[in-house]
């Protein structure tokens, strides 16, 4: 059974809500998901005034807990097109295990959120990858075989390089049905690829 981390820092809640049904596709997959969210870096006041989902269930994850799963699945929003800083700070962290390798081998997949749709989920999904890369993680995306991002029908997130959905300039619009399938998708995806490897 893969043990399987899903990692994300999310403001409004619309990754929140995507890091629940990747961890719901690991679990479909027979894999052991556990849900970590990074520390908000906001000051407490300043994202109180900004309406920040501060009641959020995942603890806090540590750097050091990061060996003791098979694959981790990293999710944030995005700023100006590149990983939120609180999740940038979180990786920054993580140079003892670069120098080990203690990631070497080990799945990586990528999930965000934008506000709109050409709001730089690519962008941001590179750069979550990239750090991933750097630890020597096998990256696993959302391959077109989720037929789901192939549609026109409707606005809908999506890319071959991992989960994402769009929120809305005012964070109004919550992940749709096609995009929570993605991110489902993917972390069934995810927890298979691990299973594998092991």
């Amino acid at each position: 059974m893969a043990k399987v981390l899903v990692l994300y820092h999310s403001a409004y809640g619309h990754t929140e809500a995507m890091a629940r049904a990747i961890a719901d596709g690991v679990r479909d997959a027979g894999g052991d998901p556990t849900i970590r969210r990074v520390a908000e870096t906001v000051p407490e006041e300043q994202a109180r005034a900004s309406h920040f989902k501060l009641d959020q269930e995942a603890e806090i994850a540590t750097v050091e807990e990061l060996p003791g799963y098979d694959a981790i699945v990293v999710g944030c929003g995005t700023r100006y097109g590149r990983m939120a800083s609180q999740m940038a700070a979180f990786w920054d962290q993580t140079g003892g295990l670069w120098q080990k390798g203690a990631l070497t081998g080990k799945v990586g997949a990528a999930f965000t959120s934008t506000a709109s749709q050409h709001g730089g989920q690519e962008t941001t999904l590179f750069s979550i990858i990239t750090n991933l890369m750097h630890q020597g993680m096998v990256i696993v995306g959302l391959p077109y075989s989720f037929q789901g991002q192939l549609r026109l029908d409707e606005v809908t997130g999506g890319s071959p390089y991992g989960a994402t959905t769009i929120a809305g300039g005012d964070g109004s619009r919550q992940p749709s049905d096609t995009e929570i399938a993605g991110a489902r998708f993917q972390g069934r995806l995810v927890a298979e690829t691990a299973a594998r490897l092991a």
